[in-house]
């Protein structure tokens, strides 16, 4: 079945003796005969906020891609208003969420391409289990000044301008969204996250992906990863803020879809 004809559909998994509906589509080429690539979104996005960027990358590089929406997000199933994220939120969807949803899919092995919380729920995923290999995009291992001066300004933002109503675009319950990531964020108890240690033990190639221009994290975050990881390959872009696949498309593409290519 060419899975690039598939109309985004929904998993359901069971999450903690919960049921958890999550929103998916296939794209690219048939994942019988190509790699299989899993795009993880920030923690503001969605399976519609990727936009065409991962059809655009898997079709450029004969690529299959699947790609979804964490539970609290787009049409997945939404955060209860009075649940509130702990600070390891990222290794239970690495360690909890991500196994049973592959397991649903049919995924084994997979590449992870993930982009700011997906890139360090990418990273915590390779670090327990097989995949092929990992895409960080502006991934966080610990918590910086100008991360958490960047999250509380998207929280004056999302009250006080229009942002709110953009991403009711891609969200069904966009409070539920958007709570649930500055929330934890913005936590006092947060401040001491940090998972350098944790990633070490991953054993696959891995691409470190960060733009000059970052306003949501220092190159710092890049750099331990290559400094815990030391097969990381690192790739620094000009003119490009915290969502390269939007402000470097083009570089990103050619550039990430060479890395896992070679490692193919």
């Amino acid at each position: 079945m060419n899975a690039a004809a598939l109309a985004p559909a929904f998993l359901d998994i069971d999450w903690r003796g919960r049921p958890i509906r999550i929103e998916c589509e296939w794209v690219g080429a048939p994942r019988d005969r190509a790699p299989v690539v899993v795009f993880l979104h920030e923690g503001l996005g969605s399976l519609s906020m990727w936009r065409e960027f991962p059809r655009d990358f898997c079709a450029r590089h004969d690529l299959a891609g699947f790609v979804f929406s964490r539970y609290g997000y787009g049409r997945s199933t939404p955060r209860a208003h009075d649940e509130r994220w702990s600070p390891d939120f990222m290794a239970r969807q690495a360690d909890e969420v991500l196994p049973a949803l592959f397991a649903a899919a049919g995924i084994e092995r997979p590449w992870l391409f993930g982009h700011s919380d997906g890139g360090s729920i990418a990273l915590l995923h390779a670090a327990r289990h097989d995949v092929a290999g990992v895409v960080a995009v502006a991934p966080h291992l610990f918590v910086e000044d100008v991360s958490v001066a960047s999250i509380a300004e998207a929280r004056r933002a999302y009250e006080t301008t229009d942002l709110r109503r953009r991403l009711a675009r891609h969200h069904d319950d966009v409070d539920s969204a958007f709570y649930g990531w500055n929330d934890v964020w913005l936590a006092p108890e947060f401040r001491a996250w940090n998972i350098e240690r944790e990633i070490e033990t991953i054993e696959c190639p891995v691409l470190a992906v960060q733009g000059e221009d970052d306003a949501y994290g220092t190159l710092e975050q890049i750099r331990a990863v290559a400094r815990r990881v030391p097969q990381t390959e690192l790739l620094v872009l000009s003119e490009c803020g915290h969502s390269p696949h939007r402000d470097r498309p083009d570089a990103l593409m050619r550039e990430a879809g060479r890395f896992i290519v070679s490692h193919s």
